[in-house]
């Protein structure tokens, strides 16, 4: 097909499909809302109210109290993927869902503007709805864009991943300056405002993106389609899983009346989650669909360690950075909020580097799989706090912590967040069913969620144990946890049965409506 004769979805940029960076651009505005407002949420709950803070009055809150609010956030706001990609795959389709998510994040950001209580409870739970319906479908239609076996897929997703981190690398540069100058709601109030910009640009994209996110509606008998109100009728029927079920709820119970509400709901959420779970590895029909179902869960696990220790950078190390850290450089005191630009700049400069680097490297026949990489990129990251350490030492000592260790920590974290978090979501779009697309990547993002409230959690006991201790502590165990899945690596590999043993550059006229991978195609 001649270049003259190829539709608008059809079209290539720099050997890649034109919707990609559509979605790039949505995405990098999105990031820069949830980045820049990230950035500032446990600084102004920490911000005295008597307003002697030159940033404004803030909530006045103690950092155990800030902490714990910023773990519930930064969980929910990835939780709420699953219901966002259940509300995509069976009523409106991705390319709606971001839509309805960009609109509803746009009204969340204009309401944090105000200075009421009632407004940031209001807006924070606006945010966490608009990003539950737009962050796991609008990954879902990068997958969309790449055929079964396109070694460009991996590439792509890296490029994704860096307009994620442009919009960070920008709020974090921005959104400092702008709260010094004007206080903290108008960080927020620039929030929603580059928010818009994101809303107008995947508006203008729409005929690039034809092919990808739309919703099919259910044919009757459809051998594919699912019905998650039938999977859980057929719970009852299921005597094992209904039985785990039953004890997972027994749980839930326990920890609404031994811990507190909020997580005896978040338990019996994910109880339902888990059901689901259970019931959809049932009702696959073949066993290499249940061994990558198998395989992409236990990955997981790696997703939750990965950020419960990465996640630090907005709540720990942030206040850290804000009491301990010595941020005078050439007579300018740097705004703390700055610190967080250097793991999106370090993303930008190395990305593509670091994607190139493993295709070539698998291309070779070298181990490369997305599995080894994942656990790799624990292991490095891991070693980001051995920095971290060093600084606490210092701070010790001295009563101050220089910022190079701060630098060369964050530095190892990015190199380690390259080798996780693009490489998980194209893994995804390689072993999940066509049907359960949207839903899985609802659940990673929900990972992402959990690993979240872990960092909360970890972050308050700093209170009691200390920075140096749980500093060390996260060191430790990453490094186990990447090891111990470097060691089962092989037969992991085979329960994947060659998912990404074919793959090789294809170009967009070999993918005319092609969604996501069929897992069938490898048998």
């Amino acid at each position: 097909m001649s270049a003259t004769e190829l539709k608008p979805h059809q079209k290539e940029l720099f050997g890649q499909p034109i919707g990609l960076y559509i979605l790039f651009l949505t995405e990098m505005w999105e990031r820069f809302s949830y980045y820049g407002m990230r950035a500032l949420l446990v600084l102004y709950m920490t911000s005295s109210t008597l307003g002697t803070d030159p940033r404004g009055a803030g909530l006045g809150w103690t950092s155990k109290e800030a902490l714990a609010l910023y773990g519930w956030y930064t969980m929910l706001v990835y939780v709420m993927s699953i219901p966002g990609g259940m509300i995509a795959d069976k009523l409106i389709g991705q390319k709606k869902a971001v839509l309805y998510g960009a609109i509803i994040l746009c009204l969340g950001h204009g309401v944090l503007v105000m200075t009421d209580i009632w407004a940031f409870y209001t807006g924070l739970g606006l945010v966490i709805l608009g990003v539950g319906l737009l962050k796991p479908n609008i990954s879902t239609m990068v997958g969309g864009l790449y055929k079964e076996g396109d070694i460009r897929r991996d590439k792509g997703f890296s490029i994704f991943y860096i307009g994620i981190n442009l919009g960070s690398l920008l709020a974090t540069m921005i959104v400092g300056l702008v709260v010094l100058k004007w206080g903290w709601h108008a960080g927020f109030g620039l929030a929603g405002i580059v928010m818009l910009l994101g809303l107008m640009n995947y508006l203008y994209g729409q005929k690039y993106l034809t092919q990808v996110g739309n919703f099919v509606p259910p044919k009757k008998d459809d051998p594919n389609e699912i019905s998650y109100g039938k999977l859980y009728g057929k719970l009852f029927k299921s005597p094992t899983q209904l039985v785990f079920t039953i004890i997972l709820l027994i749980a839930s119970v326990w920890g609404w009346y031994t811990l507190e509400w909020g997580y005896g709901l978040l338990f019996i959420f994910l109880t339902a989650v888990v059901s689901l779970l259970m019931m959809i590895y049932k009702e696959l029909d073949s066993q290499i669909y249940k061994d990558r179902f198998m395989v992409l869960l236990l990955s997981f696990i790696m997703v939750i360690v990965f950020w419960g220790a990465f996640e630090q950078a907005g709540g720990l190390m942030n206040l850290y950075t804000d009491t301990k850290i010595d941020r005078e450089l050439f007579g300018w005191t740097i705004p703390t909020v700055m610190f967080q630009s250097l793991n999106a700049g370090f993303i930008i400069l190395f990305a593509t580097a670091v994607a190139s680097f493993w295709a070539k490297r698998k291309l070779k026949g070298k181990e490369g799989s997305s599995l080894f990489k994942m656990a790799l990129g624990i292991i490095i990251m891991g070693f980001g706090f051995l920095f971290m350490v060093f600084a606490a030492m210092e701070y010790e000592k001295s009563g101050t912590s220089s910022m190079i260790w701060l630098v060369l920590a964050y530095l190892f974290h990015t190199i380690g967040e390259l080798c996780l978090s693009p490489v998980a979501l194209s893994f995804i779009t390689k072993l999940t069913p066509v049907k359960y697309a949207s839903l899985m990547m609802g659940v990673y993002f929900a990972a992402t969620g959990l690993g979240s409230k872990v960092a909360g959690i970890v972050g308050e006991a700093a209170s009691d144990f200390g920075e140096y201790t749980i500093f060390l502590g996260i060191l430790i165990f990453t490094v186990i946890v990447g090891t111990l899945f470097i060691l089962i690596l092989k037969p992991l590999k085979r329960l994947t049965h060659g998912a990404e043993d074919n793959e090789r550059i294809m170009h967009n006229d070999e993918t005319e409506g092609f969604e996501l991978a069929d897992p069938e195609i490898n048998n």
